[in-house]
């Protein structure tokens, strides 16, 4: 059964293509968000094993969106994106629920099985 990944980028084009790089390597995209509040509305209806999670949302940071997710019943597994590295230390993306971090532009490239797998 494929993973199920919820979409969290205020950027309509970068959601486009994520979606399609996602489902083309064999994850299964549920949902897209466009901000932090539809993204944790998003994963509360749709339970997703993994959440792909921009670091600059419109409304809230990925971070504060990490955190309300690790409230969950069934956390999802969290990886925070963004087109910057990231200026926080790895123990506090652990923290906040965050399994890893990747630069945008290395999406293509990356592992999903080894970012997404719980």
């Amino acid at each position: 059964m494929a993973v199920t990944v919820v979409v969290v980028d205020d950027d309509a084009g970068f959601r486009r293509v994520v979606t399609m790089l996602l489902t083309a390597r064999g994850l299964s995209v549920v949902a897209e968000a466009v901000d932090g509040a539809s993204g944790i509305e998003a994963v509360r209806r749709h339970a997703p094993d993994a959440v792909l999670l921009d670091l600059n949302l419109p409304d809230r940071d990925g971070l504060a969106v990490a955190r309300a997710l690790r409230l969950a019943d069934r956390p999802p597994t969290v990886v925070l994106a963004s087109t910057d590295a990231s200026p926080w230390p790895p123990e506090e993306l652990t923290e906040a629920g965050i399994r890893s971090f990747v630069v945008k532009d290395r999406l293509f490239d990356a592992d999903f099985d080894a970012l997404f797998s719980s």
